[in-house]
């Protein structure tokens, strides 16, 4: 990899570079059930890697049309809800941990002269708790982080990434990766204009599943991917 073509990475958090434990989903559905709304699974992972209020704003139109005009602060109730329940489990899950090899890819990226950023659909509070439990800002293993309610969109627009570029001095899109195990990730990837976009199934998509929004490669762990950058031309 030619460290003066390839200037910046960006990973999702939960699912691409943190162990999923089922926290989000589990606060999501926990939620809902106590304003009275059950949603199934799949559809709850049909919005994962979305700003969090914008997902439960999009469950509810689909599964519950009309509920959302009949009253207006729902959405803010649950989400309310939801993020008291998200950060009481990750300040208290004893199996919150990176995901394997994502700190091995991190320190060959700086090496090689790239920088490192991590942006998600948590909100702030929701990813500072994860950032402290990890220590990754301290131990200098990642350069930036961002959280979708610190931009005036979230994914799959692309205002996190560009607002990573700008903090971290990167100009030129083609010479930013994006990585992460959602659909929205991947869309967010294009939206950006990223020269490269990976799909890792990690999280909670399937290789297939993740193959069907087209991104440039799909791997089965971050391990994989330092041979598909190292095999990527980012010269323009």
């Amino acid at each position: 990899m030619d460290g003066s073509h390839f200037q910046l990475a960006v990973f999702d958090i939960s699912g691409t570079t943190v162990k999923d434990n089922g926290n989000i989903t589990q606060s999501f559905l926990f939620a809902l059930k106590k304003f009275g709304y059950t949603v199934e699974l799949k559809e709850v992972n049909r919005v994962r890697g979305y700003n969090k209020q914008l997902a439960i704003r999009m469950l509810l139109e689909r599964c519950y049309p009309g509920e959302i005009n009949a009253n207006n602060g729902l959405v803010k109730s649950i989400h309310d809800l939801f993020l008291e329940r998200m950060a009481s489990l990750y300040q208290n899950d004893p199996h919150l941990e990176p995901l394997a090899y994502a700190e091995i890819v991190f320190s060959h990226l700086h090496k090689e002269g790239a920088k490192v950023a991590l942006n998600t659909g948590f909100p702030k509070s929701i990813t500072n708790i994860i950032m402290e439990r990890l220590n990754w800002r301290e131990a200098g293993l990642v350069d930036h982080v961002i959280s979708s309610d610190e931009v005036e969109k979230g994914r799959p627009a692309p205002d996190m990434i560009q607002a990573i570029m700008h903090k971290l001095g990167v100009l030129d899109t083609s010479t930013v990766a994006k990585i992460g195990d959602t659909e929205v990730d991947t869309l967010e990837g294009r939206m950006a204009g990223c020269g490269l976009v990976v799909g890792v199934s990690t999280g909670v998509y399937t290789n297939s599943q993740l193959e069907s929004y087209y991104p440039d490669a799909v791997i089965d762990d971050l391990s994989e991917l330092l041979f598909i950058l190292n095999s990527a031309s980012f010269a323009k």
